[in-house]
């Protein structure tokens, strides 16, 4: 009979502890599936910022891929451009004869095709090096390719390509028409021993939720007035996103024609001037050393910020009036730098 009562108890015991166990089992789960409870490692990416290792949430630019920072062609039968949609951010700055150049960083782009690639100069050695990317560009002003030996850049250079990197299209004219095979630039890089990876966190700070401006000025339409291009960008309500335009024309891919558009659209206005170097052919430079004025347009509203960078390395921080990091919206970006002259307007 004691016997009976034993095996009794114990199957009751081991019963509630299965029940237990199940339990706890469902919880975890449940904090994986919602997030709630202890932080899980794998939603998480692990950074170097200021020496010490940090975590940083899981957003649509995460992961410790190593960039890629290639200069797009701006003008002629350079546009329309390919694959300026799966950029995390393309950076617009004047170059000679008042035109713009791009530079496009990439985060693990999932596209064969970027370009057309065009020649360096200094500042986008500048912006390569605080995103920590590999350097694509077709050649360069003579300044420019001497810094990048100078500085050691990890670069792809198309003048020194042999031929498996860049190509040609017919579809436009020289010069505008070198493309670049995004899978062979990663195979160059690897034959260079250049590496592929990183620990610095983004030079933006991705928010996880939606971010709302405060007090911010109305700007469902933001005019870039350049001088040879007038740039402006319209807010579509219903998918949340700034489509672009050049003039009247709504630019669209050179590859699958779709309107170019973007999240976030940051203006940093930074002095620039013409440089001694080749008389005659007007190259700029650009200050964007120290605190700049700009904006932070994004969801049809635009607030001012400070733009900061300390070095040519250096990360620009972008802070708001009181010295606080902004959060910026999670998707792709255009950062216009514009003349500190010129009059961008909202509406």
């Amino acid at each position: 009979m004691k016997g009976k009562i034993l095996i009794f108890i114990l199957i009751v015991v081991i019963i509630a502890l299965g029940a237990l166990l199940g339990t706890k089992l469902f919880m975890s789960n449940e904090m994986k599936e919602t997030g709630s409870g202890a932080e899980n490692e794998d939603d998480v990416l692990t950074v170097v910022i200021d020496g010490k290792k940090q975590k940083v949430p899981e957003t649509k630019y995460a992961g410790n891929k190593r960039t890629l920072a290639v200069v797009i062609d701006n003008v002629g039968s350079a546009i329309p451009q390919a694959s300026l949609n799966e950029a995390m951010i393309v950076y617009e700055a004047t170059v000679e004869g008042g035109l713009t150049r791009f530079l496009a960083i990439y985060k693990d782009p999932k596209v064969e095709t970027i370009g057309p690639t065009r020649s360096a100069r200094p500042y986008f050695i500048d912006y390569a090096l605080e995103n920590d990317s590999i350097f694509v560009h077709f050649g360069g002003s003579p300044k420019a390719l001497s810094e990048v030996q100078s500085l050691r850049i990890n670069n792809v250079n198309g003048i020194d390509d042999p031929g498996k990197v860049f190509w040609r299209t017919n579809k436009k004219t020289a010069p505008h028409n070198a493309m670049a095979n995004v899978e062979e630039i990663w195979k160059y890089a690897v034959s260079r021993g250049y590496k592929t990876t990183t620990t610095e966190r983004n030079v933006l700070n991705y928010a996880t939720e939606e971010v709302k401006l405060e007090n911010g000025a109305v700007a469902t339409t933001v005019n870039v007035p350049y001088s040879t291009s007038k740039v402006k960008f319209v807010y579509d309500a219903e998918t949340k996103l700034y489509q672009r335009y050049v003039g009247n024309t709504l630019q669209k891919d050179f590859i699958t024609g779709e309107a170019i558009t973007t999240k976030n659209i940051i203006i940093t206005f930074a002095k620039n001037y013409t440089t001694s170097e080749e008389n005659g052919y007007g190259r700029q430079a650009i200050e964007n050393i120290g605190s700049l004025d700009g904006y932070y347009i994004s969801n049809g509203e635009a607030v001012k910020i400070k733009c900061k960078k300390t070095s040519r390395a250096g990360k620009t921080v972008y802070q708001d009036l009181n010295g606080n990091e902004i959060k910026v919206n999670d998707g792709n970006t255009w950062i216009q730098i514009v003349p500190i002259d010129l009059n961008v307007s909202f509406s």
